[in-house]
């Protein structure tokens, strides 16, 4: 017996809402700071460095939004009969740099929901394709979530 139903199912496909930022080269200083960068580039925020892009879309929310375990309820995702989330993994094709003062619009699609069995029992994975473009419509990067709830 499947723990997805069709009502789950019918939410394959959906998109959140289109969320525009600016990177600003005082975040990108920020983040490479904070992540340890050493190239000159990132360091005077002129580029982004590789996964700048998590943060800059991150919602901002306030504490009763978030689980105890501090993570952001996702409203993208349907609720789901399993809720003990894993990374299940992280894909980034990158097209261009993310440079200071770019204007960039990000849009995630829930693109995939199924089920498998595992050691433990019933496992749920549901995969979310972010793309990120510019304001003028050129891609900058897509990127693939791979979750796993048991």
């Amino acid at each position: 017996m499947s723990l997805l139903t069709d009502e789950h199912l019918s939410h394959i496909g959906d998109r959140g809402p289109q969320k525009r930022e600016i990177a600003t080269r005082r975040d990108i200083r920020k983040y490479a700071v904070a992540t340890g960068q050493s190239l000159r580039k990132f360091l005077d925020g002129d580029v982004a460095p590789p996964l700048y892009h998590v943060t800059l879309f991150w919602e901002i929310v306030e504490l009763n939004r978030l689980t105890p375990d501090g993570v952001y309820i996702d409203t993208l995702i349907p609720t789901l009969p399993l809720n003990r989330a894993m990374a299940g993994g992280l894909e980034i094709e990158y097209f261009q740099p993310i440079l200071a003062d770019d204007e960039l619009i990000a849009e995630r699609q829930l693109t995939a929901l199924y089920e498998k069995s595992g050691r433990s029992g019933p496992l749920i994975f549901y995969e979310v394709i972010t793309d990120v473009n510019t304001v003028g419509g050129e891609p900058v990067l897509r990127e693939k979530t791979t979750r796993i709830l048991r």
